[in-house]
């Protein structure tokens, strides 16, 4: 054998070695579990044939613990770059087969030089994660490993989109990374995300509690709201990456890519007109406007279970990725809380951050009342929301479809917050708070007086309601631009899209602003 196919030869071996990883053994348990390895993962999320890895070769270093005899090349994670949808992507995959897929110095420094990658060149990051946490062989080199991974997560905040695939476990510090994140995609049964598990805290607080009730993804896609979304297994979920970056930019310097739409454009939706009741009282599911005025009806909705009263997500128009935030009256009546709040500004941050224009559906009553939502700090809660719209700097398009009472009208993208463009439907009421409230502070006296009081608060309602609750007062004071059929909302959306494409806002310089967190 010539020196040079000895040469060839070893590197066969070597990538062999690479590529099996843990071994068949760990291999065919993975599979048995209903999951896909890490290099089948990578495969599978990257296009056809474009996968590049990169660092294959590396093994942990640790001598300690007899881990010197453990070396596994790769060491437990496979990263690289290719192409999604045709456009360029970043990621890293965990792999479980090797040493538990534990985070070690050196394979951290492979999923930081990646993220350090994707921000130079101006393309998302992508972890696909499955790991059972720091490498304690390791002890504080895994930990400093975790911190600068972190470190990274943070300063390319904003710069390129960054998601999460939570595909196995991920406890401990190993959840802050994805936390950090834009976006956490959790697949169902198979991935749990905790800081401390069962037997911890049975042993501290001695609570019974399995790893799916207090980290599964139906938890946090109902309770905590940490996951955005869920698949039905690894494949699914990795969809469901691929799906959200088609309404994503590569970076913060770009706009979200245009796809064609094939179809009349513009034109008039007589559907629409018969979903706000006459009633103010009767709910509806704002998410029929919502798919009727998008292209193809498609709507890709972000934490759906959680904070059900308020509705955010991706759909396009005339082919424009648009980011939508909506009140929705099938639940709570759409009234904002804690929970609301924070989702509504997390995701108006994002879409500022990416240059994605944001359309706000408005129908609130106002803000949930109760000690309950006082003593968690709604206040500080439901400033976000007037922070993050204020300082978003996108395009801002305003819908109202019916009410907006009290500090809740300024919170949802009022044009005195920023809105470049407020719509209302005809059925739209502005005012400090209901009708029925209105005349019993503002009329009380009379009311007192009046021989018939039934009557004659009844009067009263329907005289401020014909007065004060409808869209016009508010029209008439250029608070809205213009009163709307229900039939044109798409055509106005498209056209409000189109004249604000070179839109230019500066903010005053500042190192950054102070979010009430």
């Amino acid at each position: 054998m010539s020196l040079r196919e000895a040469q060839l030869e070893r590197l066969e071996q070597m990538n062999q070695a690479a590529e099996l990883s843990g071994g068949e053994a760990r291999i065919a348990k993975q599979h048995e579990s209903g999951k896909m390895t890490a290099r089948e993962r990578m495969l599978y999320f990257f296009d056809e044939g474009t996968f590049e890895e990169i660092d294959k070769f590396v093994t942990h270093r640790c001598t300690d613990f007899g881990m010197e005899k453990k070396k596994i090349v790769g060491d437990g994670v496979v990263s690289g770059y290719g192409r999604v949808n045709g456009r360029l992507t970043y990621a890293a995959a965990q792999d479980f087969t090797a040493i538990g897929g534990t985070l070690s110095e050196t394979n951290a420094q492979k999923m930081c030089k990646i993220l350090d990658m994707a921000a130079k060149n101006g393309a998302p990051f992508v972890g696909l994660n499955d790991s059972g946490g720091a490498r304690i062989h390791e002890g504080v080199s895994s930990l400093g490993g975790y911190a600068e991974l972190f470190y990274r997560n943070t300063v390319y905040s904003g710069v390129i989109p960054q998601i999460a695939t939570i595909l196995g476990p991920c406890a401990g510090g190993a959840v802050y990374s994805p936390a950090i994140m834009d976006f956490i995609v959790m697949t169902e049964k198979s991935s749990y995300m905790f800081i401390t598990g069962p037997n911890v805290i049975k042993t501290v607080t001695n609570e019974d509690v399995t790893q799916e009730k207090l980290g599964g993804s139906n938890t946090h896609m109902k309770i905590s709201g940490v996951a955005h979304l869920a698949g039905k297994d690894d494949k699914d979920s990795i969809d469901q990456v691929k799906r959200l970056l088609s309404f994503m930019p590569q970076s913060n310097r770009e706009k979200a890519p245009l796809v064609h739409f094939e179809g009349e454009a513009e034109k008039l939706i007589p559907e629409l007109n018969d979903i706000v009741p006459a009633d103010a009282r009767r709910p509806y599911d704002i998410k029929k406007i919502i798919k009727l005025a998008a292209d193809n009806g498609d709507f890709l909705e972000s934490q759906p279970q959680y904070a059900a009263n308020l509705v955010t997500g991706f759909a396009r128009f005339n082919g424009e990725s648009v980011g939508i935030i909506a009140n929705q009256p099938n639940f709570m009546a759409g009234c904002l809380d804690i929970n609301a709040s924070d989702k509504c500004a997390r995701f108006i941050r994002f879409c500022d951050c990416f240059n994605i224009p944001l359309l706000t559906f408005v129908d609130v009553p106002g803000f949930l009342p109760g000690s309950g939502q006082e003593f968690g700090g709604i206040i500080r809660h439901g400033a976000k929301i007037i922070y993050a719209y204020a300082e978003a700097t996108v395009p801002k398009i305003t819908i109202t479809t019916r009410k907006s009472f009290g500090g809740a009208y300024c919170a949802m993208s009022s044009r005195q917050l920023g809105a470049d463009i407020h719509y209302a439907y005809p059925t739209a009421e502005f005012s400090v708070m209901g009708p029925d409230g209105a005349v019993n502070i503002v009329f009380n006296k009379e009311l007192k007086a009046a021989d018939d009081q039934v009557a004659k608060r009844q009067e009263l309602v329907d005289d401020y309601k014909e007065n004060f609750a409808n869209p016009y007062r508010a029209a008439s004071y250029g608070f809205v631009d213009e009163v709307i059929k229900p039939e044109e909302t798409r055509i106005k959306i498209i056209r409000a899209l189109d004249m604000l494409q070179d839109k230019e806002e500066q903010l005053p310089y500042r190192k950054h602003g102070n979010i009430p967190l």
